[in-house]
């Protein structure tokens, strides 16, 4: 039995291309190439039918290692806490007053991009410091 190693993080959304380039500012994850024969995505979308034009996008990891982010438009409007959450890595390692610095300024940094602070979390006896957020469409996440 082979295991599987690479895997995609799907978002349900209103608007794929403005999420995904939320998450490209979050993650330093860039935009693919455009698909063979066109020079823009632009020029992809003009190719499809209206009803699909716009429907998807995609970021990824530069380096490779990180799981591709796919976007697909929904009609539907997010209603509940998501049952899946990313964890954006930012103060591992760091313990106290360090790590909340590292995270609130992090925070500070996405809420200019349109992200919304639900609640910092501050270590106690058992836990380090996080901070939960919600992205440009409401998707929740934490700094961690």
């Amino acid at each position: 039995m082979s295991s599987i190693k690479k895997f995609q993080v799907t978002f349900d959304c209103a608007d794929p291309e403005r999420v995904a380039r939320f998450w490209c500012e979050v993650l330093g994850y860039v935009v693919p190439s455009p698909p063979d024969g066109f020079d823009t995505w632009d020029d992809y979308n003009r190719s499809l039918s209206p009803e699909n034009q716009r429907s998807w996008f995609a970021c990824m990891d530069p380096s490779g290692q990180g799981p591709r982010m796919y976007f697909q438009r929904v009609p539907e409007g997010k209603v509940a806490k998501n049952r899946v959450h990313l964890d954006v890595r930012v103060g591992t390692g760091l313990v106290g007053e360090e790590r909340l610095a590292v995270l609130e300024a992090e925070c500070a940094r996405l809420i200019a991009l349109g992200a919304v602070c639900v609640q910092v979390l501050r270590a106690d006896e058992e836990n380090e410091s996080c901070i939960s957020m919600q992205d440009i469409e409401g998707n929740e996440f934490c700094l961690d």
